[in-house]
């Protein structure tokens, strides 16, 4: 169990991380930002139902392993707040930005307007958070 444990937390926290600051910057850096913004968006999807899945079962596990005193932990509760944060961008704010992106004609395309920033920095807020959990609970290493 030690061993899937590990590959849990390495795959979504790893993966978080990867995507956020190495392979978005180098897409926004490489391609057009339409098609970077479509990739980007696609990946940070993906990675959230990794992380959906990986959470569940490193919540599970704690649990397995402490027992009802495992609720008590505080990386139980970095879990929690690293799948709310999923839970919020996934389906609450991801599907607003998409609204806004498929309201926006051609010549706005470029600009995207306040609407568009506006949700897309908290977005990305919400992810930097979820990042910093995801630090917070390798660090305590439960």
């Amino acid at each position: 169990m030690d061993g899937l444990r590990a590959i849990a937390k390495t795959f979504w926290i790893g993966g978080l991380w990867v995507i956020g600051l190495i392979v978005a910057p180098v897409l926004f850096k490489t391609l057009d930002s339409v098609t970077a913004g479509m990739v980007a968006g696609r990946l940070f999807a993906v990675i959230a139902w990794v992380g959906l899945v990986c959470g569940v079962y490193l919540l599970v596990d704690l649990v397995w392993r402490h027992g009802v005193s495992g609720l008590k932990l505080g990386g139980f509760w970095l879990i929690v707040g690293m799948l709310a944060c999923i839970l919020i961008n996934q389906f609450g704010v991801a599907p607003i930005i998409v609204t806004l992106k498929q309201q926006m004609n051609h010549a706005a395309e470029g600009l995207f307007g306040g609407g568009f920033a506006t949700w897309h920095a908290i977005s990305s807020l919400i992810y930097l958070v979820q990042s910093l959990f995801g630090l917070a609970f390798i660090l305590r290493n439960e």
